[in-house]
């Protein structure tokens, strides 16, 4: 990142051009308007991450920048959400003077939400012992006095949790209060009101929708949960183990009685599909009652697979949200035999950065 290039005079140009580019990308397809979604233009990133550099009995948290190929001092980053700021200035000054703290420590990232929690995870190169947990406990102590706060500490091979690894965001979404369990080293959205307006954007695309909603890759469920109420049901898979927690968790947070979370890949629940195997993780689970009509999938950067794209093919509506155009625009090949594109969105999770967020909302030729 080119931490100069982070200006807020500039950010509605850049959005300009942004909206720009991701129109020519998707010039060989007919789209409707595209609707726009704006960040913040200052602390709208509520996940950040720092090394740390020792100097003598100096200590700092640096950022690479990549255009001018060195290591900048990052006293306060101006994307990071406010509580991140603050806690970068505290921590670093509890850290300084606190041999055991600091000897080997060599990153901290920080995971923050909309609602005033803070996780605090650091990194060492070297095994943490009691010495390192007591003083962990104190220094809890001390930032809970103005944060509400819980600290991890990392090492090879090991994990030391004072009192959990996890922070509840609950947001406003639609006029509904939402509650979400956000784990360490877990996926979530990292622009926290750009990921409102992308729920809210999903919830009225699908509403006065017929039948059920498949979703693939549903992480802790934040769509799912969302979405649940313009559907009879909702059925949805996650492989990562830590994300299917979670969103339990959040399934019966949010009072949510029509959503059923499966832990399996995308690709596994496809084959399932065509029938090509069974799973021991489907028992119990009737597919055949469902009456899915819409599929929502929201993959990694490499798109979807081709077993899978087969798959979200034979649905009546498609919900797409992509965080990389160029293999969406590689699926949309395959997608664009049957479907059209209806709604076209563009939420700037990234601003300041090349890194486009979108979404579209297909809908199956009528024969």
């Amino acid at each position: 990142m080119n931490l100069e290039s982070l200006n807020p005079a500039n950010y509605v140009q850049e959005l300009e051009e942004k909206c720009l580019k991701l129109k020519n990308i998707f010039s060989n397809y007919e789209t409707p308007e595209l609707e726009v979604f704006s960040s913040e233009v200052t602390h709208y990133r509520m996940r950040t991450e720092f090394r740390v550099w020792h100097e003598g009995e100096d200590l700092y948290y640096y950022m690479f920048d990549k255009e001018k190929n060195e290591n900048i001092r990052t006293e306060q980053f101006l994307p990071a959400s406010f509580i991140i700021n603050e806690m970068m200035a505290r921590l670093m000054t509890e850290l300084r003077p606190n041999h055991v703290l600091r000897h080997k420590l060599f990153q901290v990232d920080f995971l923050s939400t909309l609602s005033g929690e803070i996780l605090v995870s650091l990194l060492y190169h070297r095994q943490l012992d009691g010495d390192w947990i007591t003083q962990a406990h104190l220094l809890k102590e001390r930032l809970s006095e103005k944060f509400k706060v819980n600290l991890i500490g990392r090492a090879r091979k090991q994990q030391i949790i004072i009192d959990q690894n996890f922070v509840l965001e609950k947001i406003l979404v639609a006029g509904k209060i939402l509650t979400y369990k956000q784990i360490e080293n877990s996926f979530t959205q990292p622009n926290g009101k750009v990921a409102i307006k992308m729920l809210e954007w999903a919830i009225e695309v699908t509403k006065n929708s017929q039948g059920d909603l498949l979703e693939l890759y549903c992480g802790n469920g934040n769509f799912s949960i969302a979405l649940a109420p313009n559907f009879r049901n909702v059925l949805a898979t996650e492989l990562a183990k830590p994300s299917v927690e979670a969103a339990q968790f959040n399934i019966l947070g949010n009072n949510i009685s029509n959503l059923q979370i499966i832990r399996m890949s995308a690709e596994d629940f496809s084959d399932a599909m065509e029938g090509k195997r069974e799973y021991t993780r489907l028992k119990g689970i009737d597919l055949k009652s469902y009456e899915f009509k819409t599929i929502f999938v929201d993959p990694p950067r490499a798109g979807i697979d081709p077993n899978t794209l087969n798959l979200v093919q034979k649905y009546e509506r498609i919900l797409y949200i992509s965080c990389n155009p160029t293999t969406l625009i590689e699926n949309l090949a395959v997608l664009s035999k049957t479907h059209k594109i209806i709604r076209f969105a563009l939420f700037d999770q990234f601003p300041y950065t090349d890194h486009m967020e979108c979404g579209v909302l297909l809908e199956k030729f009528i024969k």
